[in-house]
């Protein structure tokens, strides 16, 4: 951890059989505490229970397709889906719910829930966003308690798409935004690249370095979305979406989506 005043840059790591992940967290001026740290670190390693590893969002199908061949088309899609689709539109909401949990503000949380799961554009990533939430609510109550969860709960008894869950619960935890919305971010592509590696196949080597080509992308996200509002929701990957709609009729399939 490197820690300097005016800016933060804290480099974590996190080390699985499958992948390494390494979260970069940039704070102007927010200070992260170990214990907030080590909740990062925890709920969003890839050993979280889950089961984020069965989901590709898509992934699959277009490794079939040919869309995705080697290492480099990987980080082009992976660029894309994290700038201009689904990756931009979790952190907008993640920020949103932790700002709505943060602020008190029941109503907008509701509102905020029912709206992320309408904005999913196909049958398989409702499926993988909903499961992931309901999975990671379940698993942090019974875990990490605290009162913004339970109130949720009370809240709303609908499905509970993964970047409200995660936002609420790091609210809760009076975890600071800007370090979390980076790791959240972090941690969606690198379960992404985990996808990748597993099908195109690469090796680990390669998927560090992919991880590493695709760190600005994250830090331009993280800032856009930090600044953003839900007027600025929206895709323009509509080659993702299709592939999420065409794995559903997929013949031969190693993931759920």
């Amino acid at each position: 951890m490197h820690l300097h005043r005016g800016t933060i840059t804290t480099t974590a790591i996190i080390s699985t059989t499958a992948i390494i992940m390494i979260i970069p967290i940039i704070m102007s001026d927010e200070i992260i505490s170990p214990n907030a740290l080590y909740r990062l670190l925890t709920w969003l390693s890839p050993a979280y229970p889950v089961g984020a590893f069965s989901y590709s969002s898509g992934i699959e199908w277009a490794v079939e397709a040919g869309d995705i061949t080697d290492a480099e088309s990987l980080r082009q899609w992976l660029e894309a889906m994290l700038t201009d689709g689904s990756g931009v539109n979790d952190g907008i909401f993640f920020v949103q719910a932790h700002g709505a949990v943060a602020n008190s503000k029941d109503t907008a949380l509701v509102e905020l829930a029912e709206l992320s799961a309408a904005f999913v554009p196909t049958r398989e990533r409702y499926l993988e966003t909903t499961n992931l939430g309901r999975a990671f609510i379940d698993v942090t109550c019974a875990a990490w308690p605290c009162p913004a969860l339970t109130r949720l709960r009370k809240l709303w008894n609908g499905p509970v798409t993964y970047p409200i869950a995660v936002g609420v619960a790091c609210a809760g935890h009076d975890l600071p935004l800007a370090p979390a919305t980076h790791a959240f971010l972090a941690a969606l592509t690198t379960n992404w690249i985990s996808a990748g590696v597993r099908l195109i196949p690469l090796g680990h080597t390669e998927s560090q370095k992919l991880l590493r080509m695709l760190e600005p992308a994250i830090e331009r996200t993280a800032q856009r979305v930090l600044a953003a509002t839900l007027e600025d929701l929206g895709s323009a990957t509509f080659r993702a979406d299709l592939a999420s709609a065409m794995h559903e009729t997929q013949y031969t399939r190693l993931f759920r989506t």
